[in-house]
């Protein structure tokens, strides 16, 4: 195998790139010397023709496949920001510690990297941005060099004929001329001549072009199709333009499975970049582009017209279509109080404000205000419950950006804000109001009922086994047959958008899920346990695998910390019950949707952004144990707590709901997290909360145990890489390790709180009186030097739980190597002798049994009789010199094997 090329820096630019991005690339080679130079990729041939012929071998360029990602240590991003684009280099972003620079002239956008050196200007090439940073620091190039670099300068200006030029783009092609560019090698790749088919495709677009005038300004739509791709359609689409001297243009190539929208403008009144933006791609405000999946150019075109309508419409601002005065709450007022003005005015949600100077600091919605008085939380102040994270408008922002904060972003209103104070609110009902005689003007994409769903069949294809894919088709296909929506739901939708393996299936019905469950289980051969009470079942099949079937269902809670009350819903309703947003996911299975994913609250944003994010205020008030869930969430997938939720939680903790919960409960979830490869991360977020002291009021972390519970996850997580048997009940392992230390009647009270039944609690404090022993004794064999046999009979009374304890526990390299030694060897050893050898050699049957053979198997432990023979010979031997032992004639001298233990 080849090795791989270590480098700490790498320099890259955006997928399907163009000439100004590769140009870029190699420019900010001159800056990071020695770093590795990565090609994205680009569709377009001349380009691609250009790199593989000359650039590879003139310049520092290698393969993804060859780079040794873990030892990157800074990355350089050019001509993009966006984390979406740079998907060949995913994997460098997990780096800990990784430096990240960037180089860009596009907009700014919520995917954009967070960088610790960040350099943006609004020039018409990041190329010219880039010379301009080699020129500043004394640096040179060669005339190959300047030749690669001025063909991103002249494709990104068109020839410095675009708008968008600007003075410092001139000055960087002057520099680079006087540095050797070759105009002549610039000409041939930048100017093109048309191909045969090129010719078809523009003739199709002009036959197709029509203009629309939208609010004086005329913008021209063009489409062709065509069966496989076309690399240079975005020259296509230019070389339209200028035929036809078109000020705005949209160009729509159906290939194949997608539409590639290719965008211009002359007219600085259409931002072609934020239009491209709502399609998934992105660009400069003069030229961008994005690639559209499972859209007709029908559809396409109708959305165009809908965000040209409102982001063009210069008139309709949030200070004229706003409601006023603003009805608002203040941040100190009562959940009643709160509750009471909305219903008096018969609003659904109202701003909050600060009392003293009027600023907007959240909303409240009807709907929870109501909710909280129904759990006894009616003079709880606003403040408390309030959504904290709100999009406010100012008075000139366009119907665009109203309609991306109502509608994209599915807040119910949006407070207009001037100078700080409310002066007024605007809601999905009043666009709908304004908007009602041109319903076009809202595109489909914003609405979430018409919003395209994504399909990830091909995921669960390329990362499910057969089998599990084949239980999914077939649930899909008898719901099919009875006329309902079947679903896969969840943590196994969630995992598999992280690559997680997950292969616990869950499924809900908008049906009889019981019903269904049985129809299931009685073609694959499983039997049900129902739970009527819940409508849930569970099939379990043959070898063991276990599916989950529920109704879609409705859970509210009577009073804080109750179990559930169940009603009928909708999938919708199903997985707004459910904890956080990034378990609210659920993917269609009946055929012809197969694969369609729902995500009503957010999910696959979550997942991007890696936060924890409950679905309500009210969620840990309902189940406080979705605290600990939150907590084990955050660190398996090394996500963070959402600011809001972290909030929520700390204030359900404070209000004293999670000491509301059965022992029982609690138990439950902290086995959960006792399994996770992190626990101890978990018990320390858990003691940033406060929380262990919920269990016990001694129960904290100090340096000292934290170490220690560091070594015993250590321990833990190595014997689990064993696959011993029996394997260890991490439970048992981190509660004794966290709160051993603590007075026997405290541990008493820890297990009455966790709910323990009689026989845990007996065998959780004998453990920790039997550990507490075999230390002394470990101690006394560690300065004696004994044989190993000495420490197998320490150890080999002890579960495998109290090993690891004392594994953990010990400071000294020899001790802990000599415990390893036993856990992996020591204890499989097995005697090749047993009672009925004994017996056949003449001895009685007695207490002396049991000490002869204790001193074989000590023997054999430390090598000194091994064979059958040996330990039979030593047997005999000690036999002899056992006082009082009764013997009798040997009945047979060839004595068969035996399997006993000792």
């Amino acid at each position: 195998m080849t090795p791989k090329i270590v480098t700490d820096t790498i320099v890259t630019g955006h997928g399907n790139a163009d000439f100004d991005c590769f140009s870029s690339i190699i420019a900010a080679g001159k800056l990071y010397p020695g770093a590795a130079l990565i090609f994205p990729g680009s569709q377009e041939k001349s380009l691609r023709n250009f790199y593989i012929q000359s650039a590879i071998y003139l310049f520092n360029f290698v393969s993804t496949k060859d780079i040794d990602f873990a030892q990157v240590k800074r990355l350089v991003v050019v001509d993009t920001r966006q984390r979406s684009r740079i998907e060949h280099i995913k994997a460098v972003l997990d780096n800990p510690g990784l430096e990240i620079h960037t180089y860009d002239h596009h907009p700014d956008s919520e995917d954009d990297l967070q960088a610790q050196l960040e350099i943006w200007k609004p020039w018409g090439s990041c190329a010219a941005i880039i010379i301009q940073q080699v020129r500043e620091k004394g640096l040179d190039i060669g005339p190959e060099e300047a030749t690669a670099v001025g063909l991103g300068l002249y494709e990104d200006t068109g020839s410095f004929t675009f708008s968008s030029t600007t003075g410092y783009d001139l000055e960087a092609a002057a520099w680079l001329r006087h540095k050797g560019m070759d105009l002549d090698v610039v000409s041939d790749l930048i100017t093109r001549e048309l191909t045969a088919q090129q010719v078809s495709i523009l003739n199709t677009m002009l036959e197709s072009a029509t203009t629309h005038e939208i609010n004086g300004v005329e913008v021209v739509m063009a489409e062709a199709t065509t069966e496989h791709y076309v690399g240079d359609f975005a020259f296509l689409a230019h070389k339209l333009m200028e035929m036809e001297n078109v000020n705005a243009l949209f160009a729509m190539g159906r290939m194949h499975d997608r539409i590639q929208l290719v965008a211009r403008s002359r007219d600085e009144r259409v931002d072609v970049g934020v239009i491209c933006e709502r399609f998934g791609g992105g660009g400069h405000s003069y030229a961008a582009s994005a690639s559209i999946k499972d859209r007709t150019p029908a559809q396409v075109k109708d959305d165009l017209l809908s965000l040209l309508l409102a982001s063009i419409n210069t008139q309709m601002t949030a200070g004229k279509l706003m409601s006023k005065p603003a009805v608002v709450v203040t941040k100190n007022k009562t959940m009643a109080k709160s509750a009471e003005i909305m219903t008096r005015f018969g609003l659904k949600a109202v701003p909050v404000v600060d009392p003293e100077d009027g600023h907007c600091v959240g909303l409240l919605e009807h709907e929870l205000a109501d909710k909280a008085i129904a759990h006894g939380l009616g003079d709880v102040e606003v403040r408390e419950y309030m959504a904290r994270d709100v999009t406010t408008l100012s008075p000139s922002d366009g119907l665009q950006h109203a309609m991306d904060v109502i509608l994209g972003q599915r807040q119910r209103l949006a407070p207009v804000v001037d100078s700080g104070r409310v002066v007024g609110v605007l809601t999905r009902t009043d666009l709908i109001n304004i908007l009602v005689e041109e319903p076009a003007r809202i595109p489909e994409s914003l609405l979430p009922e018409k919003r395209q769903k994504k399909s990830i069949a091909g995921q669960l294809r390329d990362r499910l086994p057969e089998d599990i894919l084949g239980i999914l088709t077939l649930a899909g296909k008898l719901a099919d047959e009875d006329g309902f929506e079947v679903f896969a739901v969840g943590g196994f939708v969630r995992d598999i958008l992280l690559r997680q393996p997950n292969f616990d299936i869950d499924l809900v019905a908008e049906g009889d899920g019981i019903a269904f469950a049985y129809k299931l289980a009685g073609v694959l051969g499983g039997r049900v346990k129902a739970h009527h009470k819940f409508k849930t079942a569970v099939i379990i099949l043959p070898n063991g695998q276990r599916i989950d079937v529920a109704t879609a269902r409705l859970e509210y809670y009577e009073y804080p910390a109750a179990l559930p009350v169940v009603e009928l819903s909708s999938i919708k309703m199903d997985l707004y019950r459910r904890d956080f947003t990034i378990n609210a996911l659920a993917v269609h299975l009946n055929p012809g949707r197969f694969g369609l994913l729902e995500d009503f609250f957010g999910a696959q944003r979550d997942i991007k952004d890696k936060i924890i994010r409950v679905l309500h205020s009210l969620s840990f008030v309902e189940d406080p144990t979705r605290i600990l869930r939150a907590i084990r969430f955050e660190q398996r997938f090394e996500f963070r707590i959402g600011g809001q939720t972290e909030r929520l939680i700390r204030n359900a903790v404070q209000m004293t709901f999670f000491q509301k919960l059965s022992g029982t409960r609690i138990f439950h979830e902290l086995r959960l997290i006792f399994d996770e490869r992190n626990a101890l991360r978990c018990l320390r977020r858990m003691d940033s909360f406060a929380l262990l002291t919920h269990i016990h009021p001694n129960l904290t972390l100090d340096d000292k145990l934290i170490k220690y519970l560091e070594e015993l996850e250590s321990v833990r997580n190595w014997y689990r890489l064993l696959y011993e048997e029996p394997a260890a009940q991490s439970w048992i392992v981190y509660l004794l390790g966290l709160c051993g230390h603590l007075p026997p009647e405290e541990l008493v009270q820890i297990a009455g709180n966790l709910g323990f039944t009689e026989r845990q609690r007996h065998d959780f404090l004998a453990l920790r009186e039997r550990t507490g022993q075999a230390l002394g004794k470990l101690i006394n064999w560690s300065q004696s030097g004994e044989p190993l046999s000495g420490l197998y009979f320490i150890l080999h009374e002890l579960p495998v739980e109290g090993v690891l304890l004392l594994m953990a526990k010990s400071t000294r390299d020899q001790v802990k190597k000599a415990i390893s030694v036993y856990l992996t060897r020591l204890r499989h050893i097995k005697l090749e002798i047993g009672g009925a050898d004994l017996r056949i050699i003449g001895l009685e049957p007695g207490p002396a049994y049991g000490r002869i053979l204790r001193e074989v198997l000590a023997a054999r432990i430390d090598g000194k009789a091994e064979c059958r023979g040996d330990q039979l010979a030593l047997a005999e031997s000690l036999a002899g010199h056992i006082p009082d032992i009764k013997t009798k004639k040997p009945q047979n001298t060839a004595t068969p094997p035996s399997e006993h233990k000792p």
